[in-house]
């Protein structure tokens, strides 16, 4: 049985935290991680705005990375190994049409605004927190390339607006998360939800 999982979420919401304690505790699980497939800084275009482009769709190579999501709808037994994940024993062992429990997480912040990936997944889930902790939760972050002054307000914080319209218009499944409650109960709902839905079509 295979299931996909959709964890998307405003910037520093905390989806990759619960990302990592979920391939901790679910078995044979994969990742496929959405900010993996940024395209180079000179690829990146400067906008109107005045900032490069780093928070919209275009920014991605997102063809790639349904590739990688169908390479794991072929054979997930393969692409656990290759991406150096532990599989249980009786997975390895029986054949895979035949049986196991094979779980992938996709993780990004613009998960849900790419046609090709919404039909994908089985459960979704998006965590969103306020403006105030956003901004504040962001300022804390090192990146690789540092934001510039004014580019959360100039340009994070509007896309993500932007982006949330159209992924509320675009997929009507979402489970949503408020992430200022702690880490342990989005973890608990969120694998709860997955168990449930693992029994439901066992």
């Amino acid at each position: 049985m295979k299931l996909i999982v959709g964890i998307g979420g405003v910037t520093n919401g905390g989806k990759t935290t619960l990302t990592n304690r979920l391939l901790k505790t679910l078995p044979n699980c994969c990742v496929v991680h959405q900010d993996d497939f940024f395209k180079k800084p000179d690829q990146i275009q400067v906008g109107e705005d005045g900032f490069r482009q780093w928070d919209v769709i275009s920014a991605l190579d997102m063809e790639a990375m349904v590739n990688t999501v169908k390479g794991w709808q072929e054979n997930p037994v393969k692409f656990a190994l290759s991406h150096g994940v532990s599989l249980s024993p009786e997975t390895q062992e029986s054949d895979p049409e035949q049986k196991g429990i094979h779980i992938l997480i996709v993780e990004g912040f613009l998960i849900y605004n790419y046609k090709p990936l919404i039909d994908v997944y089985d459960k979704c889930f998006y965590i969103s927190i306020p403006y105030e902790e956003c901004k504040r939760r962001r300022s804390t972050r090192r990146y690789t390339v540092p934001d510039p002054p004014g580019l959360f307000d100039g340009h994070v914080w509007p896309m993500y607006l932007k982006h949330r319209k159209e992924m509320d218009n675009n997929c009507s499944r979402i489970e949503y998360l408020d992430g200022t409650t702690t880490k342990e109960d989005i973890y608990n709902a969120v694998y709860e939800s997955i168990q449930n839905s693992l029994l439901n079509n066992l």
